[in-house]
């Protein structure tokens, strides 16, 4: 979508868009879900990392008393 937004920004209020179903435009269908490769030339280009990055997805911290140590040692 970003590719196609890209391309059609400079004829920003000289153009009208109007949405057809696949089964009566066939012959874009197939053009229009072709991908680009990730390559830096591809507007929508996305880096890949060496390092995968993984989210933390939530921390909790929680206040334990000491009466949970004792019994731990205890054991």
């Amino acid at each position: 979508m970003l590719r196609w937004q890209i391309a059609i920004q400079e004829y920003r209020g000289n153009i009208t868009i109007v949405h057809k179903p696949g089964n009566i435009q066939k012959n874009a269908v197939g053009v229009s879900r072709w991908e680009l490769p990730n390559t830096p030339d591809n507007p929508a280009y996305v880096p890949t990392s060496a390092k995968p990055q993984i989210p933390i997805q939530g921390i909790n911290i929680t206040d334990v008393g000491t009466e949970f140590f004792e019994e731990v040692r205890e054991r």
